[in-house]
């Protein structure tokens, strides 16, 4: 409507300025006629010709003026006008948003259910917490269509604003003197008009439909905020009163009972919302679980093959579980390691991992546990099923109260009989007969509370007993699966390369560390407190340390990206380290004499660990919040100091990291430089000691010792060749002495027999047959003692069988000479 009055207002105009250009040009006529007829000077009409014609020049600028503003403004309008179509054409479709609001609120009623509605006679914590999750996901879910409806809304006022702009700028009201150049710009502007008045109308219309949706979305978040700070009210009071009395005790019948089938229908509703909300908010975390599982069995899957190869399988998988199944303790090992990288998970979740588990190990136990201590697991793992599905019902029932009686009693006995039992040497893990006893000693306690009404503490305990004998035994048996798998691995890799993947045998025993234990214990006390109301209101502010935002001058930061930091760094170390030991030439060799090692990366290897590095390093400052900027600044400052003279300095500094990532050298190493021999005593940032084999300790720097030609012997298997020149008498029987040379060396156990040495006949010499003769020292250290050990026996052995080592010698031969004939006297 705005615009057809703008219309019609331009067309009045235009019929009045053309008549009153019509009268202008008739007046100008007979002026011109009147002033013929008088006589003027030749000077005043110059005058008046200069003065009209600089009025006509000015005139006509002005004109011109206008008319490149208007084009322009013609031309920002018509652009607008595009923008603002394809804008709308391409914008957030209302229908999907309003689909998605009514979505959230009919999960809203399914949240609300049994909390908000059909409340019952009391609250439940399980239902409590539920809802809570269900809500705020949704809240999350609104908000999200919230900030996309603003910036929708804003876009469409934005576009309005602008063309009211363009309409009404001044410079389309400047009109032409010439009728003809007037009468085509009215009708361009009736043009630009009608273009203006459909585009406008749409905006309005869609604004106002994106202004109801913004209403319906505000009223839906207050709503569900309300109820959310209704919820949480209910769960601090039931934090606050946790041995309240719920109901009345076990024998009172209740006035109200809701049936069970709506029960179990609410439960199943909630329950599967839960679950579909964390998984698509955790997709990511899932992937990287599947993907730990992926590698974990190829590790596992591997070192059994080698196992496999030499024969060093045993029969029961005594020590060697972990090998039985990859594939099933690659799952059993990630799930329980790694399922705390999901915070506050649903108890469905929870179930599912702790099953999955324990179905696995079960598989694994058959034929290796005795029976007896089987059906003890096997049980353990029905009681555990029975009470994860009876704790995923959130609304209470008599119905309940009295199946929650009748499972807890059944792990009262089953837990005192278990722990009375004499066969408890059996028992591979001892611990497990402390999370039996004190499963028993938390169902004895939910029998209790039960039947005197406390339906919420009877039911944390009842899942918790369960919880907490599963969990245990999980536990238990992964950190020796851990350990299984190190120490079975360390058996293999007897020739480890420090530069690629390398920890210490000998803290590597049957028995697992006290650290892998206290790790247990944590992650036991995490699961089992969980289940409890008070758990939230602990956990939720140390959550919150870490995720609070601190400032140091103009870098925010939290722990959790400082952590989070650190770890892609140390993770990304690790994975280029792994990735070099799998990829390493001829790792495998020690495993079997007569096979080699297959081919590796050779020097493709740098580079894939320069990329993971790399990878990790600016994945970390993603990560950990770090400005880009502020990392070229210091790698600024760095030219800068490096072209001021401290290439030296940085040259050792950059050498000491290229020393610490690359590892040609570590702490230990027997080198040689230069032709000089000793050990590296310590690597440091700028600087390298090398004890000499004199006692001195040299101090290199970095760069020099990147740059000199360096032999590291240790990195070589810590082996070295030596050779030994015998000579032998041309006349001794030379294959018996070859295979008497090879027999002592066979002898020998610090000689290796991976690389067989050679007995070589070199050459003749003067006054013997030299016999060279190459070996493999398996340590360094012992090469001269085996040298000085063989040249004693190679001479024992030679002499015992008649085998000469001749002195070199020289035979002189005499000639007698023969007389000279006389002279003739005559001559």
């Amino acid at each position: 409507m705005k615009k057809n009055i703008i219309a019609v207002y331009f067309i009045v105009l235009a019929g009045f300025f053309y008549g009153s250009a019509l009268a202008q040009s008739a007046g100008d006529t007979i002026k011109n006629k009147s002033s013929d007829s008088t006589n003027i000077g030749y000077v005043a009409r110059m005058q008046a010709f200069a003065r009209k014609s600089a009025k006509e020049s000015a005139n006509d600028l002005n004109a011109d003026k206008a008319l490149m503003a208007q084009n322009k403004t013609f031309e920002d309008i018509k652009l607008t006008i595009q923008k603002a179509g394809m804008y709308m054409q391409n914008g957030p479709d209302t229908a999907i948003s309003t689909k998605q609001l009514s979505e959230i609120e009919r999960n809203f009623m399914v949240a609300g259910d049994g909390v908000l509605i059909n409340q019952g006679s009391a609250q439940t914590y399980r239902n409590l917490t539920a809802t809570s999750k269900i809500i705020d996901e949704l809240l999350n879910k609104a908000n999200t269509i919230k900030t996309r409806l603003d910036v929708y809304h804003n876009n469409l006022v934005n576009f309005r604003y602008e063309l009211d702009s363009l309409i009404s700028k001044p410079e389309l009201f400047k009109f032409s003197n010439d009728s003809t150049t007037l009468s085509k710009y009215l009708k361009h502007l009736v043009v630009i008009a009608y273009q203006v008045q459909p585009t406008d109308s749409v905006l309005k219309k869609v604004s106002d439909n994106v202004q109801n949706q913004l209403n319906n979305t505000n009223l839906l978040i207050l709503k569900l905020q309300t109820s959310l700070q209704q919820v949480n009210q209910f769960k601090a009071k039931m934090a606050n009163n946790a041995f309240q009395r719920d109901f009345g005790n076990i024998w009172v019948k209740k006035e109200y009972s809701r049936p069970l089938d709506q029960i179990l229908a609410q439960a199943e509703a909630k329950g599967w919302l839960n679950l579909s909300f964390y998984f698509q908010n955790n997709t990511f975390l899932f992937l990287f679980i599947i993907i730990l599982v992926c590698i974990a069995f190829i590790y596992l899957r591997s070192l059994k093959s080698i196992y496999m190869d030499n024969n060093l399988i045993n029969d029961k998988y005594s020590d060697q579980l972990v090998l039985r199944s990859p594939v099933l303790s690659a799952i059993v090992i990630v799930i329980n390691l790694f399922q705390f990288i999901f915070f506050s998970p649903p108890f469905a979740l929870t179930a599912i991992f702790s099953i999955l588990s324990a179905c696995c190990l079960s598989i694994l136990f058959r034929g290796f546990i005795t029976r007896y201590w089987m059906k003890v697991w096997l049980l353990s793992v029905v009681l555990f099923v029975l009470a994860s599905a009876l704790n995923l019902v959130l609304q209470a029932s008599r119905e309940e109260r009295w199946f929650m009686l009748i499972l807890a009693t059944i792990g009262l006995l089953f837990g005192i009989s278990v722990t009375a039992t004499n066969r408890k040497s059996e028992l591979k893990e001892k611990w497990i007969v402390y999370a039996l006893g004190f499963m028993a000693v938390l169902e004895g306690i939910s029998i209790i509370a039960n039947i005197f009404g406390r339906y919420n503490l009877a039911k944390t305990l009842l899942i918790s007993g369960y919880l907490n004998v599963v969990v245990a035994i999980l536990f238990l048996w992964t950190v020796r699966l851990v350990n299984e798998g190190l120490f079975l691995a360390f058996n293999v890799y007897v020739q480890q390369d420090r530069k690629l993947f390398y920890l210490n045998l000998e803290k590597v025993g049957k028995r697992a560390p006290a650290s892998f234990y206290i790790l247990l214990v944590l992650g036991w006390m995490i699961l089992f407190g969980r289940n409890f109301a008070w758990f939230d209101y602990i956990a939720v502010p140390i959550r919150n340390f870490f995720a609070t935002e601190r400032t140091i001058g103009d870098y925010t930061f939290t722990i959790n990206r400082l952590l989070l930091f650190i770890a892609i760094l140390a993770i990304s170390v690790m994975i280029s380290k792994i990735v070099s030991f799998f990829a390493s030439d001829n790792h495998l060799a020690a495993t079997n004499d007569d096979k080699g090692g297959k081919k590796g990366v050779g020097s493709w290897l740098l580079i894939i660990r320069i990329v993971i590095l790399s990878l990790g390093f600016f994945l970390a400052i993603a990560a950990g919040g770090i400005p880009v900027d502020r990392i070229a600044i210091v790698i600024g400052a760095l030219g800068v100091g490096i072209g001021f003279g401290l290439q030296t300095l940085v040259n050792n500094l950059v050498s000491g990291l290229i020393i610490a990532f690359e590892k040609p050298v570590n702490v230990g190493d027997i080198v040689e430089i230069d032709g000089q021999n000793g050990t590296m005593k310590s690597i440091g940032f700028r600087s390298s000691v090398i004890t000499t084999l004199d006692g001195a300790d040299v101090v290199m720097p970095n760069g020099d010792l990147l740059n000199s030609h360096l032999t590291n012997w240790t990195l070589g298997g810590n082996r070295k060749r030596s050779s030994i020149v015998v000579g032998i008498s041309y006349s001794a029987d030379l294959t018996k002495a070859r295979d008497l040379i090879t027999e002592i060396i066979h002898n020998d156990d610090r000689i290796s027999k991976t690389n067989a040495p050679l007995v070589h006949f070199e050459q003749f010499n003067n006054s013997a047959i030299d016999v060279k003769v190459y070996f493999w020292a398996r340590k360094i250290k012992d090469s001269a003692a085996i040298r000085s050990d063989l040249i004693l026996q190679i001479t024992t052995v030679f002499a015992s069988n008649g085998i000469e080592i001749p002195f070199p010698q020289q035979d002189i031969y005499l000639h007698q000479a023969l007389p000279r004939p006389e002279k003739d006297s005559t001559e």
